[in-house]
């Protein structure tokens, strides 16, 4: 697992997502772009909404998912909000659920802040899919 921490400035939102994409390795441009929009959004609110203590960035790449944590000091609970076509923001963890495969909050132990964590499962490797389907597997 690798780990970055940032500050909550409006600089730190690209910082992290060049972070998270230097931590990936051998995956489509796809699954690299979903994690750095995550990466993204997650940053994004902690910037606005945490607004003290900075936040970190954890990536770890399995064979078969990226786990993403975003970790901040800020109190409150990240949940999707609805919003209208006419505001200017408020859409992040709609996006963030639209594109992991998994996500979810959970409170840190000793009570000030939480991880906001997302899932994106890799696809199969190509050359496993095509012994499964000759069935030589």
């Amino acid at each position: 697992m690798m780990q970055s921490t940032f500050d909550n400035s409006a600089g730190s939102v690209p910082a992290a997502r060049r972070f998270a994409m230097g931590t990936l390795h051998d995956v489509s441009s796809q699954v690299a772009h979903t994690v750095a929009m995550i990466v993204t959004e997650l940053a994004s609110n902690c910037v606005r909404h945490a607004r003290s203590g900075g936040f970190a960035v954890r990536i770890e790449q399995t064979a078969g998912a990226v786990q993403i944590e975003v970790s901040d000091s800020g109190g409150g609970i990240p949940r999707p909000r609805a919003v209208r076509s006419t505001d200017a923001s408020g859409r992040g963890l709609q996006i963030v659920k639209a594109l992991a495969d998994a996500w979810g909050v959970v409170d840190a132990a000793d009570g000030t802040g939480k991880t906001v964590w997302a899932t994106v499962l890799l696809p199969e490797p190509e050359h496993l899919a095509r012994r499964t389907v000759s069935g030589t597997r």
